[in-house]
């Protein structure tokens, strides 16, 4: 009996080879002036193919979007075709790769944005560091969003998952996770709007269903994946409360009316076990209400990700670090190879150092 992780499994139209997914991870290799993806990143991508799908890594939608220094946009001509070089070696290796539609929203800095603040739904500093040219340094209050504002923002949603398409992506992935700018709408504790954008679970969940209806206008939804990270607590500013759950809870449920290609849900990042309205067990929360594709992230082993899929709570598990610096990891499970361990010192560092260089397994025999 093969291992679960795998097995092949279809997405709609789209079939994967495995279940094993690779996490988009901010790696700031786009070190130059139009952030624009480089040869570099062509490589580190296409050395990566044998995943089953791969969601490349978080792209501003435009330039209010950004937040740390390096990373890739996706609203320029130049980068349309830079991703395009991606997407060609991606799939001349036979690999499905989407890519990751990002806005961090209050995670930025003035430094980003000619001293003007970062945009948020509410004024409400996260208190955390913003990854800047000059380094980290301490967030600031961003100002609110007014609703002219957001509907823009919707439109550079739309535009960019127009642009991901135009590069070559097999499709997009709205990010709308770990502390950035449409979570930031849905927790009460970032967002204390009083307009149509705050206030009830509907109205602060209200940004994202726009932005898929929106985004349905150039990309059939069976091609777009939705990432949540419901139990995101003391990271990015953001804490739960008794709203948070059930705000969740309304969101997955709606988003069974959404022919998505899949839901990618992050376990909790930190132990939220004595945090007060927390789920510390996601998979096994959500995966009785979501009806589509299930992806689990977050601290998966091979052994727990075969587990999590043999026990029906997931579909697919999407795993980070471990694809750092084992480009082939499908085989590496495949042949139940010990895994090599990767340099924390060059996950964010310009260059080929800590990127590209992690031998395969056929290289390292070689």
């Amino acid at each position: 009996m093969s291992q679960p992780l795998l097995r092949p499994i279809q997405l709609h139209n789209l079939v994967l080879k495995n279940r094993v997914i690779m996490a988009p991870m901010t790696r700031s290799r786009a070190a130059n002036e139009g952030n624009v993806p480089n040869e570099l990143m062509v490589t580190y991508y296409t050395q990566r193919a044998g995943a089953g799908l791969i969601i490349a890594e978080g792209s501003q939608i435009s330039k209010q979007a950004v937040g740390y220094v390096n990373t890739p946009g996706i609203y320029s001509e130049e980068q349309v075709a830079g991703w395009k070089k991606v997407t060609d070696g991606v799939h001349a290796e036979g690999g499905k790769i989407f890519l990751q539609l990002w806005h961090v929203g209050r995670m930025s800095h003035p430094d980003f944005h000619n001293g003007e603040l970062p945009v948020a739904p509410s004024a409400i500093n996260p208190n955390d560091q913003a990854y800047t040219p000059q380094g980290f340094k301490k967030t600031v209050t961003p100002r609110a969003l007014s609703i002219p504002e957001i509907k823009q923002i919707v439109q550079d949603y739309k535009q960019a998952a127009k642009n991901a398409m135009d590069a070559g992506f097999d499709g997009v992935e709205v990010h709308a996770s770990n502390g950035y700018l449409l979570h930031q709408f849905f927790n009460s504790t970032s967002n204390i709007r009083t307009d149509e954008y705050g206030g009830s679970k509907e109205n602060r969940a209200r940004i994202l269903f726009e932005v898929l209806e929106a985004i349905q206008e150039v990309v059939p939804m069976e091609r777009v994946g939705v990432r949540l990270n419901p139990s995101l607590h003391g990271v990015f500013g953001m804490s739960l409360d008794e709203n948070t759950m059930p705000t969740f809870d309304y969101i997955v449920e709606k988003l069974n009316n959404y022919n998505l290609s899949y839901l990618h849900l992050s376990e909790p990042f930190t132990d939220v076990s004595a945090v007060p309205h927390a789920e510390p067990n996601i998979a096994r929360r959500y995966r009785p209400i979501y009806k589509g594709n299930l992806i689990i992230n977050a601290g998966f082993t091979q052994e727990k990700g075969n587990a999590v899929i043999e026990a029906g709570e997931a579909d697919m598990v999407a795993f980070g670090v471990p694809f750092i610096a084992n480009p082939d990891l499908p085989e590496r499970f495949r042949k139940n190879e010990e895994l090599q361990a990767p340099d924390k010192n060059t996950f964010y560092t310009p260059g080929a150092e800590g990127y590209i260089d992690y031998p395969s397994l056929a290289e390292a025999e070689a």
